[in-house]
């Protein structure tokens, strides 16, 4: 088994995967539209889907607002440069709700980044040695 994706629904299809793609870099993998169901899917991704877990964006027909719940923590992306990732997101309109820095009682350096829709994205320094859970 393997992880495929993780869907979110989102308010406004064209702004999410400009998010996504504009300014965290993925790629808009693959767009599907259901007229008769109402709704529309974005997938985005760093790489091919057959390789890695993508993010499926929904888009349902005239849903203008959300509620994200408390059960929903973060998305995690790991990034090679954690300040070098904040300020070029910045630098293209996103959002850095968490300035980088030390997760708390720890040395990993996180930061987090919040979607169109306020989703949380946790960004978190790629180290030298990692090792797995």
């Amino acid at each position: 088994m393997r992880i495929l994706h993780t869907m979110l629904r989102v308010t406004q299809l064209q702004r999410s995967i400009d998010f996504y793609t504009q300014v965290l870099g993925m790629k808009l993998l693959r767009q599907s539209d259901n007229p008769e169901y109402q709704y529309t899917l974005a997938f985005v991704g760093f790489g091919d889907e057959r390789e890695g877990a993508v993010l499926e964006l929904t888009y349902n027909y005239g849903v203008e607002q959300y509620e994200l719940g408390t059960a929903f923590g973060h998305i995690a992306l790991e990034v090679d440069d954690i300040y070098q990732a904040c300020a070029e997101i910045k630098a293209r309109g996103g959002v850095v709700s968490r300035e980088p820095g030390p997760v708390k009682g720890g040395t990993t350096e996180i930061a987090f980044v919040r979607d169109p829709d306020n989703y949380a994205i946790e960004l978190i320094q790629k180290k030298a040695n990692y090792q797995a859970l």
